[in-house]
């Protein structure tokens, strides 16, 4: 229990000093999160009313980057996997911080169906045992059990390896082992019954196709692994921990082959629908041109197409795709262009035209904007802090030897001891 507590401590203590860089980033992040509490405080005194939805268009900002995010979560496979079935050495090496990334990644889900909800003191119903929680029949509590069992295997994964690496005591293989297996399944249900939770509505002809999950797990496999490319070359630039060339070249074609996939199944959807031109392809008509004057969409669908057309370019060029200063531009394009695709892109349009054919544009409003920034924002921080502290461990910066020293030289002399700092 001594350990513990000590690692509880040691590993604060080391998060919470830095670079006056350090600080400035926490400060900016603090700054979009009192947006977050201000927009929160008047979701709870008013609900939605602050919002651009209406009855026709009932979920919008929030819930898309709820959507998004589950495909973060997700995407964290994309090191875990290489680096645990395949022992892909580069990967093997900092696959802590891809579990870091997935917790992060679902907390921030949690923040936007909080968001999605208007009244975070009705939260409770989204719980088991005491909440109105209707499983089997609802897919959103198959969703919320899926990703609160997610959250679990990687904080349990995560802090374990950590904790035993803080020790410096071997893993216990037996344990560890299966919990890694069992959360590379996982994390494929996770987004499969996210997009089960839209294609299950047959009157949303924009939603109800069988390509649907496996079309979020491919632009998951492209932008979860497009962030964490972003991260590693910041983690490389910023602290001492070295991540490998081959670790980023490796997540760098997983990105090109799965959003190559995605924009063949995207095109084929396309053609599928506008060919047969149906009264089912009038959602898709009004995202990509616009219908009775209603085009608020079509610059969102363009830009988000010509995005991941532009990064699966660069990507497919070996040259620079192994560049480092083209590989950020590409992962960055990925990122925004599925973002796009599947929030305001898909989620959207999905409701429009209604089922009785009415057509309502949403577009969000500014404490909409405001909220979503500062979920990211809190999201970020918790991503910062949790980084921060197992890089500290990776580098050895953080470990209970270093710190029994510390305390039996201040024991001597007097002098409080003070960790090692990047």
């Amino acid at each position: 229990m001594d350990k513990l507590k000590r690692f509880a401590i040691d590993y604060v203590t080391y998060v919470v000093k830095g670079s006056p860089a350090f600080y400035a980033w926490v400060a900016f992040l603090g700054l979009l999160i009192l947006g977050l509490l201000y927009g929160t405080y008047l979701h709870t005194a008013d609900g939605l009313r602050y919002t651009g939805l209406t009855d026709q268009v009932h979920d919008g900002l929030y819930l898309a980057n709820f959507v998004f995010l589950v495909g973060i979560a997700a995407g964290a496979v994309t090191i875990v996997f290489p680096a645990y079935v395949y022992h892909h050495k580069g990967l093997h090496a900092v696959a802590v911080l891809g579990e870091m990334l997935a917790i992060s990644a679902v907390l921030m889900c949690i923040l936007f169906i909080v968001s999605h909800m208007g009244r975070p003191d009705r939260l409770w119903h989204m719980l088991p045992v005491i909440g109105i929680y209707n499983l089997p029949n609802s897919m959103l509590a198959w969703d919320t059990l899926v990703l609160i069992g997610y959250l679990f295997l990687n904080l349990i994964g995560g802090f374990y390896f950590l904790y035993k690496k803080y020790t410096g005591q071997p893993l216990n293989n037996k344990f560890y082992m299966p919990l890694i297996y069992v959360s590379i399944v996982w994390a494929l249900s996770i987004h499969t019954v996210t997009a089960f939770l839209l294609n299950t509505m047959p009157s949303r002809p924009m939603w109800h196709h069988s390509m649907m999950p496996i079309r979020f797990i491919l632009t998951a496999f492209a932008a979860g692994p497009s962030l964490i490319v972003l991260i590693f070359l910041i983690v490389r630039a910023r602290t001492r921990l070295w991540i490998d060339n081959s670790a980023i070249n490796q997540l760098a074609t997983i990105i090109t082959y799965c959003l190559g996939l995605s924009l063949f199944l995207s095109l084929s959807e396309v053609v599928t629908e506008l060919y047969a031109n149906t009264e089912h392809a009038l959602g898709l008509q009004y995202l990509m041109f616009g219908m009775h004057g209603f085009n608020d969409l079509v610059p969102w669908f363009w830009g988000s197409l010509a995005a991941s057309l532009g990064a699966f370019v660069i990507l497919l060029t070996p040259g620079l795709r192994r560049d480092y200063r083209w590989l950020p531009i590409a992962c960055s394009l990925a990122f925004a262009g599925i973002w796009v695709e599947k929030g305001m892109g898909l989620l959207v349009p999905g409701f429009i035209p209604t089922p009785i054919g009415e057509f309502s544009q949403y577009f969000p409003t500014t404490l909409e904007i405001v909220v979503t920034l500062g979920n990211w924002a809190l999201g970020f921080l918790i991503l910062t802090i949790l980084l921060k502290g197992a890089i500290g461990i990776l580098l050895g910066d953080i470990a209970y030897a270093t710190s029994m020293q510390d305390r039996v030289t201040a024991s001597d002399t007097g002098v409080s001891p003070t960790p090692e700092l990047t």
